[in-house]
């Protein structure tokens, strides 16, 4: 008999509750992290007073209630409202897209004319038919000025490839308002823990069997581990899990350049900027401080940034965005067909399921599966 009932693979966000919610229902599991530290993408350090997200900034937001009521068994949030910006030429734009973007660009201050003119430029596009690609879509819901400028080279940066080519879904996401909100998102829910993100998945993993620095994907370690637990929950890259039978998926990744910048006490105005000019490198700059705003450290004549540099994942650095266009997604089909026929493991998460989801959208799926994996375990039990 196995030590374990269930062996985890990450300690991210969708590993950390799984683990939670099945070790409260009675089973015994184990986690197992290549990284140094849990908390996967959503990462976070004290760097003399500030709290730095390591992987780039992570706001929480949601408007579901189960899922809000369940981080904050873990940790208290404070009320932080993302209201990036967007940098072309060296001018800024406000981000989400509303009245005051339109504004900055146009000059217009009436939503009726801001439509006008965003319809105008769309009426260039071809029209009657729904868009098929990023660069279609972006045009239609903003127009072609504001696709050019603030669109196209930030997104050809992330992705690697031309707007033309990559699939419509990803803008769908993009807020347009004819008014002048300027949170980002519109849920009901939002903010950062306070402390971070580190000591909430650590209260998740409190009393629970954790492996740092083990890659599971090891061929030397990986019969060991599966020999601990009957069954395997898996957040991991599925086509990995699976020796790459069916070809490689395709993943994005980053390169994080942090910098600690003495005798200044803000960098930028706002904890996220967005570069979308194609002759800078970087897509984005972090400035931590801004997350818990603490007076006393807003005030220190010292800040930290981050700036992220899109890479094409290979294998020595992080898979962070699935390339979910039609070949990957048909490959990922067949992936989730072999593992729908695997009674040993389960696939979660966003590496697991080949999608990006947001941070509550993998704790409203962890609780999910939870239930699930469950009533499995009684069904099996019953036999």
């Amino acid at each position: 008999m196995s030590k374990y009932d269930y062996l985890i693979v990450g300690a991210g966000l969708y590993g950390a509750v799984m683990a939670r919610e099945l070790t409260d229902h009675g089973l015994k599991v184990i986690v197992v992290e290549k990284r140094s530290h849990v908390a996967g993408n959503a990462y976070t350090v004290y760097e003399d007073g500030i709290i730095v997200h390591k992987y780039g900034p992570h706001i929480f937001h949601t408007d579901n209630e189960d899922v809000w009521q369940y981080v904050n068994r873990f940790a208290e949030f404070n009320s932080f409202i993302n209201a990036p910006a967007a940098m072309y030429k060296d001018r800024l734009y406000t981000l989400p897209f509303n009245m005051k973007t339109f504004e900055e660009m146009w000059d217009v201050r009436d939503s009726g004319e801001a439509r006008r003119i965003i319809q105008l430029q769309a009426g260039a596009a071809e029209t009657g038919k729904e868009p098929g690609s990023l660069e279609e879509q972006a045009i239609s819901m903003v127009g072609t000025e504001i696709y050019r400028k603030l669109i196209k080279g930030y997104s050809e940066k992330q992705w690697g490839r031309e707007c033309s080519s990559l699939p419509a879904s990803i803008i769908k996401r993009l807020p347009v308002r004819f008014d002048y909100r300027d949170s980002y998102y519109d849920d009901r829910y939002q903010g950062v823990p306070r402390g971070g993100y580190t000591p909430m998945v650590e209260k998740m993993l409190k009393d629970i069997d954790v492996m740092l620095c083990t890659d599971y994907y090891d061929p030397d370690i990986r019969p060991g581990l599966d020999d601990m637990a009957d069954k395997v929950i898996c957040s991991g890259m599925i086509d990995a899990y699976y020796g790459y039978c069916f070809g490689k998926l395709e993943y994005r990744s980053i390169a994080f350049e942090e910098k600690r910048i003495d005798g200044i006490r803000h960098f930028q105005d706002r904890a996220v900027i967005n570069h979308t000019d194609m002759d800078v490198p970087y897509t984005r700059t972090t400035e931590h401080k801004y997350f818990e705003a603490d007076p006393a450290v807003m005030e220190r004549e010292f800040t930290v940034i981050t700036r992220e540099y899109p890479e094409a994942y290979d294998g020595t650095n992080e898979p962070y965005y699935p390339v979910t266009d039609k070949e990957n997604s048909e490959m990922y089909e067949r992936y989730k067909m072999l593992a729908e026929n695997d009674e040993r493991v389960y696939f979660g998460g966003r590496l697991g399921s080949f999608r990006y989801y947001d941070m509550d959208d993998v704790i409203a799926m962890a609780l999910e599966d939870t239930g699930m994996l469950m009533k499995q375990h009684e069904l099996h039990l019953q036999r």
